[in-house]
């Protein structure tokens, strides 16, 4: 009887812990996707980054961060680069640098309805001709700039100002958009586009795009770089405007 009750009892402690494993590893398993979520997030928005700069942001161990990097390698949803480093080098591999691909954007909820609106606007070309595109372009981002000149109000006239302001508006419509200083003037990211893949197809959604954010800005911009056309961000450059305070002084009297 004595060892029927300590068998009891070890099966009963046994069955306790194995449970209590389940739902260990379910509660895993539960919260690897919001923190596969939050690094695809951050990956939107920054355009790329190293496994250091992602598990300090989010709090996480390098060696936690690497598991879900990993599992995105494997899932097709990052690209791993070595990251540049210029001049000297210290001993060792360099840092990876990962990015979002087209199937790890396309997990942002976005992309829904690309095929419908590609094929709308290839029978709009095809009946109406490429005209037509442009001025359905034009007209789909009237929408968003009349929000964004909105936003914008008391951003002032300086195109740098008003670049600030509209990156912080586009962040608003989901573009995860920021602006910086530049030796050349300034520039505008884009870390995501809604409309990337029909885009691709249709280079007047940029050009459409391109030109409010122009108007908007307050100066002719010059697009250097476009997801659409396969780079990691979309790039305006807004070039430095002159000094009105500094004049000319003749030196020939």
């Amino acid at each position: 009887m004595k060892n029927l009750a300590a068998y009891s009892e070890r099966r009963r402690v046994t069955g306790r812990v194995t449970r209590s494993a389940g739902v260990s590893a379910r509660s895993a398993g539960q919260d690897a996707r919001p923190t596969r979520d939050r690094v695809t997030q951050l990956l939107l928005e920054r355009g790329a980054a190293t496994a250091a700069q992602l598990g300090a942001e989010l709090g996480l161990s390098p060696a936690a961060i690497r598991r879900h990097l990993d599992a995105m390698l494997a899932d097709g949803d990052v690209v791993a680069r070595d990251q540049v480093v210029r001049g000297h080098r210290g001993r060792g591999r360099p840092a990876r640098v990962f990015r979002l691909t087209e199937s790890g954007r396309r997990r942002c909820g976005t992309h829904t309805y690309d095929g419908m609106a590609t094929a709308a606007l290839r029978w709009i070309a095809r009946h109406c001709g490429e005209d037509a595109v442009g001025a359905f372009a034009a007209e789909q981002v009237a929408a968003l700039e009349a929000r964004c000149r909105a936003a914008m109000e008391g951003a002032g006239d300086d195109p740098l100002a008003r670049a600030e302001a509209l990156a912080g508006a586009l962040t608003a419509e989901g573009y995860a958009a920021n602006a910086s200083t530049i030796a050349s003037g300034g520039q505008l990211c884009q870390h995501h586009c809604p409309v990337a893949e029909v885009a691709a197809e249709f280079p007047q959604l940029c050009e459409a795009e391109t030109a409010v954010i122009s108007r908007l800005v307050g100066t002719h911009v010059q697009r250097l770089a476009t997801i659409a056309h396969g780079d990691g961000v979309c790039t305006t450059h807004i070039p430095a405007q002159p000094n009105p305070s500094v004049s000319s002084v003749r030196t020939d009297t």
